[in-house]
């Protein structure tokens, strides 16, 4: 046990090639979950935690870590499972992780191990166990699956986001000019697709989606095939990092090693804000960087762009 959480911090570090890093964990039954080690800070054993008046019952209190005072999430409670009883919670451990710019720290019953594994080898859930899920990948491995949660849709469902765009990023002449676009949005999380969507379509720009890289190319590829040229047809293309069968680095990699695609712009939306190697968005020739999820900042990447194929509006 010593070993994954001493190794966790250092592995925050790998990006790129279309691989991963998942931390096993367990909450009231056998099953296995995973999340990315990208995101996670820190792993340790479950500490006093200090109560507070709850909006909702799966925060279970705060813990004080390292000088910072961060609220804990139990996982299972969160996901509508068994919630830990308070006597058990010195047995359990707290995974403390950042998304969207929030940290957080997730209460689970056990820490397993890291799984080394490419992204090529996850998948996306069945369509036939609906939406109403948190389940955003699952992964085959020792003849049983691993469960990978949208941590994104928790978090929607806990801190809710407005999507609503101000007009002080985007005036009247800038929305005209939305109309005359179209964007394609990459991300495997319905929530953030959704989020993007409502924002963007508000400008009054046309939206496409794909629910992962691959998804994503074979949208290209089509295009082409139709004797359609991508880079007309898409003012841009803001995609996701993490995401099953195809990241987001190898999707930017290959638009720009086609040279159908080449001349696409390519923003890397990600919630992997603290261990995010900005140098990996050079690398692949992304044009850009955004930290989910701001509309306005959204918003205002969209717009320098139309102002740059306008002219300057």
């Amino acid at each position: 046990m010593s070993g994954i959480l001493d190794s966790v911090n250092l592995r925050t570090q790998m990006v790129g090639q279309n691989r991963m890093e998942l931390l096993l964990f367990g909450l009231e039954t056998d099953q296995r979950f995973g999340i990315n080690v990208f995101k996670v800070r820190e792993v340790l054993q479950c500490p006093e935690l200090t109560e507070v008046p709850r909006q909702t019952s799966a925060i279970n209190g705060m813990a004080h870590i390292r000088g910072e005072t961060i609220p804990v999430l139990d996982l299972s409670e969160a996901i509508g499972r068994q919630a830990v009883p308070h006597e058990e919670r010195e047995r359990c451990f707290l995974i403390v992780v950042e998304y969207n710019r929030r940290i957080l720290a997730f209460l689970v019953r056990r820490v397993d191990r890291i799984l080394n594994t490419q992204w090529d080898q996850i998948s996306a859930p069945p369509a036939e166990i609906g939406v109403e899920n948190y389940l955003t990948a699952i992964l085959e491995y020792e003849g049983k699956l691993i469960e990978i949660i949208d941590v994104e849709q928790i978090l929607a469902d806990l801190y809710p986001t407005s999507t609503e765009v101000s007009h002080d990023v985007a005036d009247e002449e800038v929305r005209e000019q939305a109309k005359q676009h179209h964007i394609l949005i990459v991300d495997d999380s319905s929530v953030a697709r959704n989020q993007m969507r409502r924002s963007l379509e508000g400008l009054g720009l046309k939206v496409t989606s794909a629910n992962n890289g691959r998804i994503a190319w074979g949208v290209l590829e089509g295009m082409v095939q139709k004797g359609m040229d991508p880079n007309e047809v898409f003012l841009m293309v803001i995609s996701d990092i993490e995401m099953p069968e195809m990241d987001g680095y190898t999707l930017t990699s290959m638009i720009r090693e086609d040279e159908r695609t080449r001349d696409l712009h390519v923003v890397l939306h990600t919630s992997l804000s603290g261990g995010f190697n900005v140098s990996m968005v050079k690398k692949v020739g992304a044009n850009g960087f955004l930290a989910k999820f701001d509309p306005n900042e959204l918003a205002e990447v969209v717009v320098r762009r139309i102002r740059q194929v306008e002219g300057g509006i």
